[in-house]
């Protein structure tokens, strides 16, 4: 990313799709100011966050950045589908678990489980964990249940090993299974079998939705449009992009549009049989002469497809490939912070929109409010930044913008 100043972003819409968390837009509006604030006290700038903006089914906020000799005003649009994630994970335990087997099994049948092992076997094995972690307990409760035929005891000895086969599942591996976010997981597999069969109609009312906002947005004026998305994110971004292209293929000429897939986990759903709308969707965005199509990918994290090409395995291996940018996730923070969520795979996953404690060749906050192009930045060095940098330390948090 070169600092020539004429590269300069000075006003940028951003969509961000955000992965499969329990989190509402204001809990997300909140996660960005602080994110800000930490990012902008490692690159030594200033930050105004503005209020969260309701208007319809979307929620934005404006966010005004400030250097030494450089200024960038953002207008962040948040396309949450909390709705969707509260549906799945608010449901009573059994109908989880039995909904979550019933997708595990959809996947298998479509031949999500084949593809994952040859394409990225670590994605893969997360696929597989969660549903033989609780298959093992189930079984587990149900050896405990059945120990008095087992030994031979007399039918009334149920009366102590049905509990213990009841307390043993829920008051000692539900606690348990949780530092693991087992059943969020059996909902996440959900949600992804439902964005490949596209057979939800919630999610469809869901996604017409997130168009509508697209498409207010696209009509700002703006330097650089950045839809960003991570995780499951990224295959809801891929839709509505997509639906935006079908109905009108001309929606994003004129305009510089970066689409941008953070720990991107569309083949998790591009790869089942029935997803052929989601792949079609793929090949529009890459053959759109106004995108430019950035993956980041992270070596250490296993919930994604690192070093996959996503176009090409969706079915267009002749169409332009989305540039790749992989990063070190020890390498963006302090050896004391990284020794703390390495071991948990969702918590480093995670970290693709959080602050780093060190400078280095990505940050989310960059990406969304700084002033390089976001199309540019595979080639960002941090010398880039420092000849642009600025003495400013505080981050400022206004309530009053109203950008």
């Amino acid at each position: 990313m070169q600092a020539d100043m004429t590269e300069s972003v000075h006003k940028r819409v951003v969509l961000h799709f955000p992965g499969f968390e329990r989190m509402d837009t204001q809990a997300h509006h909140s996660r960005f100011k602080r994110t800000a604030y930490q990012s902008a006290k490692v690159w030594d700038f200033s930050a105004d966050i503005g209020p969260l903006r309701k208007s319809g089914s979307a929620s934005d906020f404006a966010v005004v950045c400030n250097g030494e000799n450089w200024q960038t005003s953002s207008r962040i649009y948040i396309c949450d589908h909390n709705t969707l994630v509260e549906r799945l994970t608010g449901r009573p335990v059994s109908q989880r678990i039995v909904s979550g087997f019933l997708s595990a099994a959809r996947v298998v049948e479509q031949g999500g489980l084949a593809a994952y092992f040859r394409h990225a076997w670590r994605f893969g094995l997360f696929f597989l964990f969660p549903f033989l972690l609780v298959a093992i307990a189930l079984a587990t409760s149900l050896a405990l249940a059945a120990l008095p035929g087992l030994s031979g005891l007399t039918p009334w000895h149920y009366l102590w090993s049905l509990p213990l086969a009841w307390a043993f599942f829920g008051a000692v591996f539900l606690p348990f299974s949780e530092r693991f976010h087992t059943l969020h997981l059996f909902a996440d597999w959900e949600l992804a079998v439902a964005a490949a069969n596209m057979d939800n109609p919630i999610l469809m009312d869901w996604l017409e939705d997130c168009v509508d906002t697209v498409l207010k947005a696209l009509d700002e004026d703006a330097d650089e449009y950045v839809i960003s998305s991570h995780s499951m994110g990224s295959s809801l971004a891929t839709h509505v992009l997509g639906m935006v292209l079908e109905r009108n293929p001309h929606a994003l000429e004129g305009r510089r549009v970066v689409f941008v897939t953070l720990g991107g986990a569309i083949l998790q759903c591009a790869l089942l049989r029935p997803a052929t709308r989601l792949r079609r969707r793929v090949g529009l965005i890459a053959r759109a002469r106004d995108v430019s199509w950035l993956e980041v990918q992270c070596l250490t994290d296993v919930i994604h497809f690192y070093k996959s090409r996503v176009v090409a395995l969706s079915g267009h291996p002749d169409a332009p490939q989305a540039g790749l940018l992989s990063i070190r996730v020890k390498h963006l923070l302090s050896t004391e912070r990284y020794k703390k969520i390495r071991r948990d795979f969702l918590r480093v996953h995670r970290q693709y929109v959080l602050h780093p404690d060190l400078r280095g060749p990505f940050d989310f906050t960059l990406l969304t409010t700084g002033p390089f192009p976001a199309r540019s930045l595979t080639d960002f060095s941090k010398l880039d930044f420092d000849r642009l940098s600025t003495r400013t330390p505080a981050v400022r948090h206004s309530e009053r913008l109203g950008l």
